[in-house]
């Protein structure tokens, strides 16, 4: 394993200790409990979204992005269909719980990796946005896409199976380009930042793939060429939606585009 597997490996375990702690504390009622959200004052409030590290209540903006979102395939059948007890132990509550504590650690540790912030946890995965203001910064959210799908099969799924002898998961991730207004939303005793945008919608439509990155057009048109290039743009049809998908496909191992 390289450095970075070992560390995103150790950072697993670690928050899969803690998530343990955490359903052991609760599993006998299992109550619902609240988070306290805590804000800098009534008027300003501090955001994970690139580009915005502050929003002012009753201020817009706009900024260009690139929206990351990931999504757990088949997670609602992991909490609805039993594994059989001689193949695992966990519940199918625990079972959720514990994928979810794995993709959202590793996504925290990627993203910000390469400097894009998770604004949103989705239960089922996360909504990430990169700023876009350079045809270049395409490359931090592509990286980060293929990267997780790479310790997926390296980190994730197999510290999944060794500590509960789950299955592997599976993954779909979608990538699309575009402006998007950051704002808070909510009332004053309650507010949340967000990114609205098409983007958003989009790539939340183009994360249905398994273990693969999908894009959309605009993001296809915005990606930098280069003399030589070794990735592939195939097509697909999007279901039920008005915009191009399409499918990255590698030629060679080269991390350059």
């Amino acid at each position: 394993m390289t450095e970075f597997e070992i560390k995103l490996k150790s950072k697993i375990i670690a928050e899969l200790e803690k998530a343990e702690n955490i359903y052991n504390d609760v599993k006998e009622d299992l109550v619902e409990k609240s988070l306290a959200f805590s804000q800098m004052n009534e008027s300003v409030q501090e955001t994970k979204i690139p580009g915005f590290k502050l929003i002012k209540g009753g201020k817009g903006e706009v900024g260009d992005f690139i929206a990351f979102v990931l999504d757990i395939r088949n997670s609602t059948k992991n909490l609805t269909q039993s594994i059989s007890s001689k193949i695992s132990k966990v519940s199918q509550l625990e079972r959720v719980f514990y994928e979810t504590t794995a993709i959202n650690t590793c996504g925290i540790e990627l993203i910000n990796k390469y400097n894009g912030g998770i604004t949103e946890f989705l239960g089922d995965g996360f909504l990430a946005l990169f700023s876009a203001n350079e045809k270049k910064d395409v490359h931090k959210a592509h990286n980060a896409a293929n990267d997780f799908v790479k310790y997926l099969n390296t980190v994730i799924n197999p510290v999944l199976n060794e500590r509960y002898n789950l299955p592997e998961l599976k993954i779909g991730i979608g990538l699309a380009y575009g402006k998007a207004i950051v704002t808070l939303i909510g009332n004053n005793d309650d507010t949340h930042p967000k990114a609205i945008g098409e983007c958003v919608f989009r790539a939340s439509k183009l994360s249905t793939g398994i273990n693969e990155i999908l894009i959309d057009d605009k993001l296809r048109f915005f990606w930098p060429k280069s003399e030589g290039g070794k990735l592939k743009f195939n097509e697909i049809n999007i279901k039920d939606q008005a915009f191009k998908g399409y499918k990255i496909k590698e030629n060679t191992a080269d991390k350059t585009h």
